[in-house]
């Protein structure tokens, strides 16, 4: 299950506006790398939608099915928000149904039909 956290505007280029959602998954544990120590985070993504802006808004607090799945991209860049530090990511985070994220987990990639 996720929640509706937020949502972004966006322009496209030929200026009309169109938004994202924003969800967040559950509550997770996870190890630092530089201390070692637990702490706790959830995963976010964006996800499209055809909404306007006050559907947006008076979606915030809903929750949907699914969940938040990290998928390997072609590497680029990514600025963290807090530090203004500038870093290289070859993953984002995607939201995905249960059903979709079901069939993600099962699905050989590799295994090829002829």
């Amino acid at each position: 299950m996720v929640q509706i956290i937020d949502y972004k505007a966006y322009k496209k280029e030929n200026g009309e506006e169109f938004f994202s959602l924003v969800v967040q998954g559950g509550v997770e544990a996870v190890i630092s790398r530089e201390t070692g120590r637990t702490y706790l985070t959830a995963k976010t993504a964006r996800v499209s939608c055809t909404f306007n802006e006050t559907t947006c808004q008076s979606l915030i607090g809903s929750s949907l099915p699914g969940k938040i799945v990290k998928v390997e991209v072609e590497p680029y860049e990514f600025t963290i928000e807090e530090t203004g530090e500038m870093i290289q990511r070859n993953h984002r985070h995607e939201y995905m149904s249960d059903e979709n994220a079901i069939i993600a987990e099962n699905v050989n990639h590799e295994m090829v039909i002829e």
